[in-house]
């Protein structure tokens, strides 16, 4: 289950207490428990208090956690209420988040609220979610309930004027590789993983009763007409620097895993050859002795002389290819909103003159 750390960017998150917490799938009537999850539907009340929590909670870099509940309809994952992690630290040894998980789903039964978990949500900081610690809580979520998402929302991209919420599962490739635990470059090369295959978005759909929908449109009536033109502005915030940034510290984060395994390999052949060249020294000496009459040396356990080098792990790499490849999507989103208002401006101008 994840659990929050105080002041970390990535949201370091706990793999062992998913399988305690959640006690059953939420299936519907009509769910069978074989069909993969096509689409999300959330309802509006969710949305608001994940972005209330962050509100309350988060500041800058600091994430936020919490747990989804809801139920599964056929091919459709129903999220229908949701509740946070209370804030605190690694010194409360006392806190238990299984039996707070526990008390709470356990209290929302007794109400008629929907109970079942269904997944867990996360807030990021400028996009930067890809990361081993959620790779492994969203293991043990699709481990012990096969058809539970994780919600990523943005608060970031959120303030630039559009809702970012996004749901992800691990793939079931990637699924295989974890439940195996060898991140290899041969166990993934076989398993065929890229860091395209991690992860698949699922489609979301956002709802809201007839009567919401109703009180929506009166408040829509009734409130003041906001200034929107600020949306014109052709000033671009720091939004794109800080994105910048962070995509050229996952770079050099991935020059440094591509020196360290560039290493392994001349190591690894450097090893080659000089196992080859003793082979060959054995030989000869074996010819030799035959040649005097005398019995060949003994068989020597190759591998005890010559020790394999540790190869790098690459599953680094493939997360960190994973959030460069977050990064330019959010880059590209970002300027795409940019350039079109760019060209706008340029062709009123030309009308203008």
């Amino acid at each position: 289950m994840a659990s929050r750390k105080e002041g970390t960017g990535s949201g370091s998150t706990s793999s062992t207490s998913a399988t305690g917490a959640a006690s059953g799938k939420g299936k519907g009537k009509g769910g069978s428990g074989d069909s993969a999850v096509k689409q999300v539907q959330i309802d509006g009340l969710v949305v608001l208090k994940i972005i209330k929590h962050y509100q309350e909670e988060g500041q800058g870099n600091e994430v936020v956690q919490g747990v989804l509940l809801g139920l599964v309809v056929e091919d459709r994952l129903e999220i229908t209420n949701c509740f946070p992690f209370p804030q605190h630290t690694e010194d409360d040894a006392d806190f238990d988040e299984v039996q707070y998980q526990m008390e709470m789903m356990r209290s929302l039964r007794h109400v008629n609220i929907d109970h079942l978990h269904v997944g867990w949500y996360q807030s990021t900081y400028y996009g930067s979610f890809v990361t081993r610690a959620l790779l492994d809580s969203q293991f043990s979520y699709q481990h012990a309930i096969e058809e539970s998402v994780v919600l990523i929302y943005d608060p970031i991209k959120t303030a630039q004027g559009s809702l970012s919420l996004k749901a992800y599962r691990l793939t079931p490739k990637l699924m295989e590789v974890c439940k195996e635990k060898d991140f290899s470059p041969e166990a993934l090369k076989k398993a065929n993983i890229t860091f395209e295959h991690m992860f698949e978005e699922v489609p979301i759909i956002i709802k809201n009763s007839h009567l919401i929908n109703v009180l929506m449109w009166e408040l829509e009536k009734k409130s003041a007409v906001a200034d929107k033109h600020e949306l014109l502005s052709l000033a671009s915030s720091n939004h794109l620097g800080k994105s910048l940034q962070l995509l050229m510290d996952r770079v050099d984060e991935m020059s440094q895993d591509i020196v360290k395994y560039n290493t392994y390999m001349r190591n690894t052949s450097k090893q080659q050859q000089q196992k080859h060249q003793y082979q060959q020294r054995r030989q000869q000496e074996n010819l030799q002795r035959q040649s005097r009459g005398e019995p060949p040396l003994p068989e020597e356990d190759m591998s005890k002389l010559f020790k394999p080098p540790q190869p790098p792990a690459r599953m680094d790499s493939l997360l960190i290819a994973g959030q460069i490849n977050t990064y330019c999507q959010n880059i590209k989103e970002f300027t795409a909103q940019n350039l079109g208002k760019l060209f706008m401006a340029q062709a009123l101008q030309e009308y203008n003159n």
